[in-house]
């Protein structure tokens, strides 16, 4: 799929999107952008985290999966994801001008580490995880911009969701739900490393047991318009006061831009 155009529209909104790739994240509520990290970058990364598995072991998963937050304070490389010129384009066609950053973290897998039930969706309805298309343009509550530090081949797992469940006006049957049965309806989406699934998280989406032989890590940013917060602050308060701090001094100005409180009044577009 080629990269869409950055090119400025005449109502100062950027046209991020080609029309392909509207119709295809309308029609899955999802959509896969290779190369958004660049292979020098996605190398350095995955040696940072190789360098902290190997001084603490939580970094290894207990049992089989560890969950880590505050990506930003991870370094420069992690910190340019924040701004990505390959997806914040995206994010702001789906989210306004005045997306923000609500929280990140990010999941390691082990081999055989288990998945996780599929959640989010249309119905029931969340007001904080919706989807609508309106004058020819898309809303959505929270997105997520889901980086593959490792390749994700087909059939070992992984990302996984029901295309076109964020539409949907029935609930999906609890056994498929849950996972507790296999359906041709859950589609597993393989990625190669460096790779980014961007998907509302009003789409169902889930995690299958990790068959690969190596770990599955994956860095998730999610983000809202600006209007609105999934957690309950805002992203820097969340962090202690000298890491926040040390953040801070790091971000360019559009960085700063995408971690502001929520709100309406006199908010800006991002840079």
């Amino acid at each position: 799929m080629s990269l869409p155009s950055q090119q400025a529209s005449t109502d100062s909104r950027v046209e991020a999107m080609n029309e392909e790739e509207k119709y295809t994240f309308d029609l899955q509520g999802y959509l896969r952008i290779e190369g958004a990290i660049d292979c020098e970058a996605l190398a350095r990364m995955n040696a940072w985290v190789d360098d902290q598995a190997l001084g603490d072991p939580r970094w290894l998963g207990q049992p089989g999966i560890a969950h880590l937050n505050d990506v930003l304070t991870w370094g420069p490389d992690f910190r340019a994801l924040l701004d990505n010129p390959v997806v914040l384009p995206h994010l702001k066609e789906l989210l306004g001008e005045g997306v923000r950053l609500d929280h990140d973290y990010a999941i390691f897998l082990q081999p055989g580490g288990e998945g996780l039930p599929l959640h989010g969706g249309a119905t029931p309805h969340d007001p904080a995880q919706h989807y609508y298309c309106a004058g020819g343009r898309m809303y959505n509550g929270l997105m997520v911009a889901a980086y593959a530090l490792t390749d994700v081949p087909e059939g070992v797992g992984g990302f996984a969701c029901i295309p076109g469940s964020h539409k949907s006006h029935y609930p999906c049957p609890e056994d498929i739900h849950r996972l507790r049965r296999s359906s041709p309806l859950v589609r597993q989406v393989p990625v190669r490393a460096g790779a980014c699934i961007l998907f509302t998280e009003a789409l169902l989406h889930g995690t299958l047991p990790w068959k690969g032989p190596h770990v599955r890590r994956t860095v998730f940013f999610k983000f809202s318009p600006g209007y609105m917060s999934w957690s309950d602050s805002a992203y820097l308060p969340m962090l202690a006061n000298e890491k926040a701090n040390e953040v801070l001094a790091e971000l360019n100005p559009m960085q700063r831009a995408l971690l502001r409180a929520p709100g309406v009044y006199r908010r800006g577009p991002v840079p």
